[in-house]
């Protein structure tokens, strides 16, 4: 075993407590994990998954210097299912009918 001067010891946190540490849902962790966007966890037993802290400290400083580009709301006239008329359109269509 390694002297403890040449490795030093890394801090690991459990599901748990990356959940206070990062408010994002288990399956989009997931998912930024697979794409390489989030650290990676890794196993200490076959039922116990962890996070390098350190890691995940830097990923968070990163996206706090670098902005995020929010999506664009989605057109709610496009949709298929209760789609939002114009105002004009929905006056029009009732002053023809009465």
């Amino acid at each position: 075993m390694a002297p403890a001067s040449d490795t030093p010891i890394r801090r690991t946190i459990r599901r748990h407590q990356l959940r206070e540490i990062v408010p994002l849902a288990d399956s989009t962790i997931y998912e930024m994990e697979q794409r390489g966007e989030f650290p990676r966890r890794f196993a200490l037993s076959p039922r116990c998954v962890v996070w390098d802290l350190a890691e995940v400290e830097v990923w968070l400083a990163s996206r706090r210097s670098t902005p995020i580009v929010r999506a664009k709301s989605p057109d709610v006239r496009k949709r298929r299912s209760r789609p939002v008329r114009e105002p004009g359109l929905a006056r029009t269509a009732a002053s023809k009918a009465g």
